[in-house]
């Protein structure tokens, strides 16, 4: 099956058709016209835009929806209905969101909307009256209800169009996202997440642990663990107890971490907050047993900035804390996301931000230009930086991350990892190793080779690096053969 997916790394906004805007005034017309004359056939068009959190809600509906009998098509034109599921984080991705539900209506005129900015309902019929419907984040139940309004529910056999234990997935057979909550108790004060998705939610960690095992069983090998606050799972069930094949479990990051690794997948720790009980997992990572890469979004270094943005920790025990996890784990692998430009932000601070940066030597640096979101408390904390001084910031953070990038990459040449392969193109194969994250991080590129399928792990040697990714070959026996990993 496919699905009509962007891209969630892409940085470039689409940009809505022109007859999408003039055709607004018709398409209000027709709107009453569309819920009366419900349409007969059961196709539906789905896009999913943002991040992996909101691609596992579409993977939901999806799943719900094909078992139901619908049809889902990767076209505008051939739908009877189309979902737009989407994001509302920054100004970009909204645009991006409001974009896409205008060349949905232009290409069909018979839209959906779910997702992040759907909290936002007045903002999107401001510019798209016509929408015949707008969910919030994670309403699965409403969605399907819109559906059964515009679409009746097809006659459907249920033997005659199985869906598999897992459900349906927009990722690549070989990784799939687990995401273990909803919502966020913290209120960082650049962020509007908790306005859209809501406090703390943990789901029951007999259900996170059963999907896991439903998805390696159906042939995953990489599970990517995800939420807004990966170390809070269960606070907002006091880590409350409970059971998974049978034995007690804690709703805890610790513990869940503990059974995903006996499920024989890599597990990767996605928005993991520097709380001090992330020293729990450090012992696993370095055991093997789920793998050492952290992804930390520390946002910034200076103390006055961090205390206007309401995060936790501080840069000097932040500091500390990787020294003495890179002792317990010498292989670890830190992510992390910055922002620069922070309303208020000094040359000062962006300064401490950057030495800070030269001695945690993150191993993956990212970085956004602070965004005024509407809503974001930050906004009224002080005068917004000028964009050209944002810009020249922003240059200058990223020259630092790709110096620091290369020389930990430089690091790698001559050594021999173990990697999967996401693609194989005209020059070769295209994989991972350890140290990334698919979309968002590097690449391990193995030049020339063709014998190779998408999903499998080999060995690599390492043999050259750039700024950001790794070249290297298969590592084979004597008679040219390579082993199988898993």
């Amino acid at each position: 099956m496919t699905v009509n997916h962007f891209d969630p790394k892409q940085t470039t906004t689409m940009n809505a058709p022109q007859k999408a805007i003039d055709e607004q005034a018709q398409l209000v017309a027709d709107a009453s016209t569309q819920l009366t004359d419900k349409p007969k056939g059961n196709r539906i068009g789905f896009v999913s835009l943002g991040c992996p959190k909101n691609l596992v809600d579409s993977e939901r509906i999806l799943t719900q929806l094909r078992i139901e009998g619908y049809d889902v098509v990767n076209t505008f034109e051939g739908a009877d209905l189309v979902i737009v599921n989407t994001c509302g984080f920054i100004d970009s991705a909204v645009q991006e969101s409001l974009d896409t539900i205008g060349e949905a209506l232009a290409e069909n005129g018979k839209v959906l909307v779910t997702g992040c900015l759907g909290a936002k309902e007045d903002e999107i019929r401001e510019v798209h009256p016509s929408v015949l419907g707008i969910t919030g984040p994670h309403a699965y139940e409403m969605v399907l209800e819109q559906v059964h309004e515009l679409l009746p529910k097809p006659q459907h056999n249920p033997l005659e169009s199985l869906i598999p234990d897992h459900g349906v997935k927009l990722t690549p057979r070989h990784y799939a996202y687990l995401k273990i909550s909803e919502g966020c108790n913290n209120r960082c004060t650049f962020c509007i997440i908790p306005a859209l998705r809501g406090d703390l939610d943990s789901r029951p960690i007999g259900d996170v642990l059963d999907e896991a095992k439903r998805l390696v069983n159906a042939g995953v090998k990489e599970l990517l663990v995800i939420s807004q606050d990966t170390s809070a799972y269960g606070v907002d069930t006091k880590h409350r107890t409970g059971f998974w094949n049978g034995m007690p479990v804690k709703t805890r990051m610790t513990e869940l971490c503990h059974e995903l690794a006996k499920l024989g997948a890599w597990v990767r720790l996605h928005y993991v907050y520097p709380y001090p009980h992330v020293d729990e997992i450090i012992p696993l990572m370095a055991q093997g047993k789920i793998l050492p890469y952290l992804d930390i979004p520390f946002q910034h270094a200076s103390p006055k900035v961090l205390k206007a943005m309401k995060r936790p920790g501080k840069a000097e025990r932040t500091l500390e804390q990787i020294k003495k996890w890179r002792e317990m784990c010498p292989d670890l692998v830190i992510r992390s996301t910055f922002i620069v430009g922070f309303p208020g932000e000094t040359e000062e601070d962006f300064q401490l931000l950057l030495d800070w940066l030269e001695e945690a030597q993150i191993d993956r640096i990212g970085a956004f230009k602070y965004s005024p979101v509407d809503g974001a408390v930050a906004n009224d904390l002080a005068e917004l930086t000028p964009d050209d001084v944002m810009e020249d910031r922003y240059q200058r953070f990223m020259e630092v991350a790709a110096r620091i990038s290369s020389e930990r990459l430089q690091a790698r040449v001559g050594t021999e990892m173990r990697v999967i392969v996401d693609e194989i193109n005209d020059e070769g194969a295209v994989a991972r190793g350890y140290a990334d994250a698919p979309e968002v991080d590097g690449k391990v590129i193995l030049g020339g080779e063709f014998d190779l399928e998408v999903g499998q792990m080999v060995w690599a040697s390492i043999e050259f690096a750039n700024d950001y990714d790794l070249f290297g070959t298969v590592v084979r026996d004597e008679n040219g053969a390579i082993e199988e990993l898993g």
